[in-house]
């Protein structure tokens, strides 16, 4: 199905992809997990939560592998990759793969609708707590997909908070309550925090920490661009040239400050 494993398509935090075809000639990503000496508990869990799912906005398992240590999930194939490569690969040397506003708006757009999903239209809310651009696939008319339930954790319904023994998540997108418990309980609100950041990257097209910035107030974006606003100060933001297009921006940052 992968033809031993020669087409990578990425590396996760928690194994390798690659690109497979199925015998009726479906095209689908191969997920192989690292080794694990667990038993397998946690990864079935995974399994069965997200086998149950079904959103246009969530990426669709198509099947597993489970023998011993080794473990894989079978994916649909998206052929635009992740929305990561669209998000820094904004620069002057990469401007063909730069996404309209309009494209990255319904993005958005999109990506919201699947957490809304995850957190309300399930039997049992599944909190994801690795919401970043890298773990957002887009398909081949760019409608985004959420993937990547390495870290997911699933809370009842009735529940308002939930426990955990330790933080989750990528540095740069963890809600502050995940790292500190005087911000908070930890709930689903948390992954909109992620949310948040992930779109002010996707506004700026740069990571929202970024030392090589040429001004040390540039350095952490959500506050350079939180007192840019607020002073109404012409953002100068790549690409943007019309005056529909500069709605559309103050849109997804103003969302973006009110998620984080």
């Amino acid at each position: 199905m992968t033809k031993k494993f020669n087409h990578k398509l990425g590396q996760e935090g928690f194994g390798n992809v690659y690109k497979g075809k199925l015998p009726d000639c479906r095209l689908v990503a191969v997920k192989v997990l690292s080794e694990s000496k667990e038993n397998g508990e946690d990864f079935m869990n995974e399994v069965a939560s997200i086998s149950r799912t079904s959103h246009v906005n969530i990426i669709s398992l198509l099947g597993f592998c489970f023998e011993k240590s080794k473990r894989a999930l079978i994916y649909e194939f998206m052929p635009h990759g992740s929305l990561g490569g669209f998000i820094y690969d904004r620069g002057l040397h990469h401007r063909s793969c730069r996404l309209e506003w309009r494209t990255l708006y319904d993005i958005a757009l999109g990506i919201a609708r699947g957490l809304e999903y995850l957190h309300q239209g399930c039997n049992t809310r599944i909190l994801h707590f690795d919401i970043k651009p890298h773990n957002i696939l887009l398909d081949e008319n760019f409608c985004p997909k959420i993937s990547d339930f390495g870290l997911f954790k699933l809370c009842e319904r009735k529940k308002s908070v939930i426990s955990m023994a330790c933080a989750r998540g990528t540095i740069g997108y963890t809600a502050p309550e995940l790292v500190c418990r005087n911000f908070g309980g930890v709930s689903y609100k948390s992954d909109a925090n992620s949310y948040g950041m992930m779109v002010l990257e996707m506004v700026g097209g740069r990571k929202n920490i970024d030392v090589g910035v040429s001004q040390t107030s540039e350095v952490y974006f959500p506050s350079w661009i939180y007192k840019h606003l607020d002073k109404s100060m012409n953002l100068n933001l790549n690409g943007v040239i019309v005056e529909e297009e500069e709605e559309i921006t103050t849109k997804l940052i103003i969302l973006s400050l009110w998620c984080i």
